[in-house]
């Protein structure tokens, strides 16, 4: 590191100390099934878990994250009740953190309350559910998880559900269904933010027609820089304003570094060749990976990547509607520089070097996400003065 990179690393370490990250993604309650069952103890975040996990204590801290939506995604192999009990699981286990480590983690439910565990020096802790298979095509479900504390709904994760198609499934619906325009407007009246990462560009465009309130992408970047179907085209992208969300961007290196895509693509088709399921997780896949990765080097990703993104993006939305959702635990590679929980400061090291302003960051960091939650607030507070609870079923609005 030059010295001139790590004065303005101190510099963004002393601006996130002023101007916390509250970042829109870390699946660290999905990774701590994989890895634990659920075990607290057995993977305390008071440990340092380096080599584990993106995600400790210490290691939020060392980043200048204030806040954090817990993702709390199951994957879509669980259907039906099935996916309903294991996000209930996933919302436990957010819950029991928040209880085993109070003098770090506070819940957090509103805007309010996020401001005021950042106040406290704790890190408020909010939860979003990833993949509208959770709630199984029913809003009473929708309403029990909001009750419970999940304060968005990724509509789709990586295949369609029956009301909406994701980016990366074949189109079904080609948007919203009725059900999934009657879904957001229930997310609309009970103040839970409509979240359009994983979702297709047809879905994206169709919920910004249908929706109340503020939209966000708690974890997505930019399709004109990453040519990768998770990513927002520059005219979605171009109605934030007028909608008044939140594009989050991510890290993930595939989705901001074409070359990372490209290397994707082919890794993907030369193990479809050989026979091989791409995203298995069997040992076969493994030797098959490393084997390929030995010969074909995987490009890397940097902060500057990002940063690129964010340039970008913010000449299309404008710099009130953007944030950061890196994905943390919820990837098994991350860009050099951005490696985990602690690397904040490195992004934001580059973006003063690009010359951001520190009002720019701060809106980057945490103010644009809170202002995009306390705007659906007062839409619900609107909306439920006039509007009762849906009790639509998809049966009857799609036949």
């Amino acid at each position: 590191m030059t010295n001139a990179r790590g004065q303005s690393v101190q510099r963004a370490r002393t601006l996130l100390s002023e101007h916390p990250v509250l970042d829109g993604h870390n699946d660290l309650p999905w990774a701590l099934r994989l890895h634990g069952a659920y075990d607290l103890e057995a993977l305390d975040l008071s440990q340092d878990r380096t080599g584990t996990l993106h995600t400790d204590l210490a290691r939020l801290r060392a980043g200048g994250v204030g806040g954090q939506f817990w993702s709390v995604y199951v994957e879509t192999g669980l259907q039906g009740d099935r996916a309903v009990s294991a996000t209930l699981e996933q919302i436990d286990c957010v819950l029991r953190l928040a209880e085993r480590h109070p003098g770090e983690l506070r819940l957090a439910g509103t805007a309010a309350e996020v401001r005021a565990a950042m106040a406290d020096g704790r890190i408020a802790s909010l939860m979003g559910a990833e993949g509208g298979h959770s709630i199984a095509c029913s809003l009473a479900t929708l309403r029990a998880f909001h009750a419970r504390g999940v304060r968005y709904l990724t509509l789709t994760h990586n295949d369609n559900v029956p009301w909406a198609d994701s980016a990366t499934d074949e189109p079904a619906a080609h948007g919203l269904t009725a059900f999934g325009e009657e879904v957001v407007r229930e997310m609309n009246r009970l103040g839970m933010l409509v979240d359009l990462s994983h979702v297709s560009a047809d879905t994206m465009r169709h919920a910004l027609r249908v929706t109340r309130a503020p939209v966000l992408f708690s974890h997505s970047s930019s399709r004109a820089l990453c040519d990768h179907p998770r990513n927002i085209p520059d005219d979605v992208l171009a109605e934030l304003p007028a909608n008044g969300g939140v594009a989050m961007v991510t890290f993930v290196p595939s989705f901001v570094l074409q070359e990372a895509r490209n290397w994707v693509l082919a890794f993907d088709a030369a193990a479809t060749g050989a026979g091989l399921d791409a995203h298995g997780g069997g040992e076969q896949v493994r030797r098959f990976r490393a084997d390929y990765e030995a010969a074909h080097p995987r490009p890397a990703a940097t902060a500057a990547t990002v940063a690129d993104h964010l340039d970008h993006m913010r000449e299309i939305a404008g710099v009130d509607h953007l944030g950061i959702g890196g994905d943390y635990d919820g990837v098994d590679v991350t860009p050099a520089d951005l490696a985990d929980v602690a690397s904040y400061p490195n992004l934001f090291a580059e973006l003063l070097d690009r010359g951001w302003s520190e009002q720019d960051l701060a809106k980057l960091a945490h103010r644009n996400a809170i202002r995009v939650l306390e705007d659906a607030e007062r839409v619900a507070d609107r909306l439920r003065r006039t509007e009762r609870p849906s009790v639509a079923t998809i049966e009857e609005l799609d036949g």
